[in-house]
């Protein structure tokens, strides 16, 4: 084409030789060979050039990136039919203990309602793991054996079980866990809720005892499942993001144990403020739900007045 010539091209066509600007075709009108203009245009509109998008060579994602359905439409237009991906993360999953019964039952006498699977569930599943409920056992070890197996059974990458990880008489867990092999990584920590902790592998599985009081199986979870399951899944961002606040009440000195308080969060003309509830007994689930945040306190931390720095972790 040249000077004051036109050619018809339709949406997605390649740009004629020698063009350099695409009119509309509601804004032209054709009458024999001759094409009228309705509107001044300029050199390039409606033309994309070849690497406007990404040019050879680019790249466009880093390994341990997760793809969202966005990334799929550029992975394809990328032209690759095949990426390599890892696999969700399967996890097996139960509770040991006779005193559990599940919700919307009435409980008797030293009967709890059982709530820890619930929330570890939807929170192993908002990372991408696919969760398989193997339910409640009894403090039984031969029953426990048998939960444990079928997570072997399933070729579960996690297993991650609430209660009994403790020295109790019905505490099974750990036992139950050696006879099927268990390399101990860890068991007990210095860290408050969750003491008696506990990690290992049997086989390839990781094997994960949580504490049965539910804030701490959950705070556990957050901190040492959440991470694993990322791992698991070939993500590189691992550790949640801790962040600087201020705080909202005073706190007494801290002994041995790091401590992850419940807090709320609000912001003000200081900055973020998080103020810990004044209760964090363990087994109070509804200070968990409301908290916004887990504020930590390191081991032996003295004393800290309203409006001291501290440190937080968002829990959304």
């Amino acid at each position: 084409m040249g000077e004051g010539q036109a050619a018809r091209i339709f949406t997605g066509g390649v740009v004629p030789k020698g063009a350099d600007v695409v009119v509309v075709q509601e804004l032209a009108t054709r009458d024999g060979d001759w094409v009228e203009l309705q509107k001044p245009t300029v050199k390039g509109r409606n033309v994309r050039r070849q690497g406007l998008d990404f040019k050879i060579g680019d790249r466009l994602f880093d390994k341990g990136h997760r793809l969202t359905a966005r990334d799929l439409a550029l992975v394809a237009g990328m032209n690759h039919p095949l990426v390599p991906v890892h696999r969700r993360p399967k996890i097996a999953m139960f509770a040991t203990g006779d005193e559990l019964v599940p919700p919307g039952t009435e409980p008797g006498p030293g009967q709890i309602v059982y709530s820890n699977g619930y929330s570890l569930a939807a929170l192993a599943r908002e990372e991408g793991a696919e969760i398989v409920d193997l339910g409640v056992v009894g403090d039984k070890l031969d029953e426990t054996v048998v939960a444990v197996q079928r997570a072997r059974d399933l070729d579960a990458d996690i297993l991650v079980t609430t209660g009994g990880a403790s020295v109790g008489e019905h505490d099974l867990v750990q036992t139950a866990f050696s006879k099927e092999g268990m390399v101990l990584s860890f068991w007990k920590i210095a860290m408050r809720p969750g003491r008696p902790l506990m990690h290992g592998k049997i086989g390839a599985m990781h094997v994960l005892g949580l504490p049965g009081n539910p804030v701490s199986s959950y705070v556990c979870a957050f901190l040492f499942l959440v991470p694993l399951i990322r791992r698991l899944s070939g993500r590189t961002d691992l550790a949640r993001s801790a962040e600087p606040a201020l705080l909202g009440s005073d706190l007494a000195e801290n002994d041995e144990r790091a401590d992850y308080l419940r807090a709320t969060l609000r912001v003000e003309a200081d900055g973020l403020i998080a103020t810990p509830f004044s209760a964090q007994d363990s087994s109070m689930m509804a200070p968990l739900a409301k908290a916004d945040c887990l504020l930590i306190r390191e081991p032996h931390a003295p004393a800290a007045k309203v409006g001291s720095e501290c440190v937080i972790l968002r829990l959304n």
